[in-house]
């Protein structure tokens, strides 16, 4: 039994990480909230809010797959506007006095969780995994290779959005970052009217 168990977290890893890198949006917005955010609170916003949204993909198999639609496209169009407005309106690093440091890092982690547990329902990955555990019935083994395969595409992206974060003033980085979550919700709002 522990082969099989091994066997459906590799098979969900290599299922989902390719689902997830061919056909899915998270990718430009994890880059471009690394380019405004700090490397470990995007990630670790990121990591909860995958790991979050891969067990209810799991446990909800069969409607997840069935769930994507009009509305889906539409939620996620609106959590990516309201992204780049709060990136938008956040103060600059160097004007956070010492003490208001830990409400930034709070209000960072949130807008990044919100950006990634709000947007993107029912996108490949999640289809992918839900198919894996309705074939497979291994649910746990599922979740940890959908959810590991979310992690390194994750670290992928936060590796290219710091690499040009050491390169670009605020200034840029704010305007960059704004610009392409409302890049990103103006293509989910398109994708909701075509659905």
């Amino acid at each position: 039994m522990p082969g099989a168990f091994l066997a459906a977290v590799l098979v969900a890893f290599w299922a989902v990480l390719i689902a997830e890198l061919v056909g899915d949006k998270s990718l430009y917005a994890l880059t471009s909230l690394a380019l405004r955010f700090r490397w470990p609170v995007v990630f670790a916003a990121f990591t909860l809010a995958s790991a979050g949204k891969m067990m209810i993909a799991t446990l909800l198999g069969s409607v997840i797959i069935r769930f994507h639609s009009h509305w889906t496209y539409l939620i996620s169009g609106v959590a990516f506007f309201v992204s780049a407005i709060l990136i938008w309106v956040d103060e600059p690093p160097e004007v956070v006095p010492e003490e208001g440091r830990q409400g930034a890092w709070l209000k960072g982690f949130f807008v990044c969780f919100g950006s990634f547990f709000f947007t993107e329902w029912g996108d490949p990955g999640q289809i992918a995994a839900a198919a894996l555990v309705l074939k497979s019935h291994l649910l746990l083994a599922t979740w940890i290779g959908a959810t590991l395969a979310l992690i390194v595409k994750g670290i992928a992206a936060l590796t290219l959005g710091s690499q040009i974060r050491n390169r670009l003033p605020f200034w840029a980085l704010r305007l960059v970052s704004s610009a392409s979550c409302c890049v990103l919700g103006l293509l989910a709002i398109g994708q909701s009217l075509m659905a």
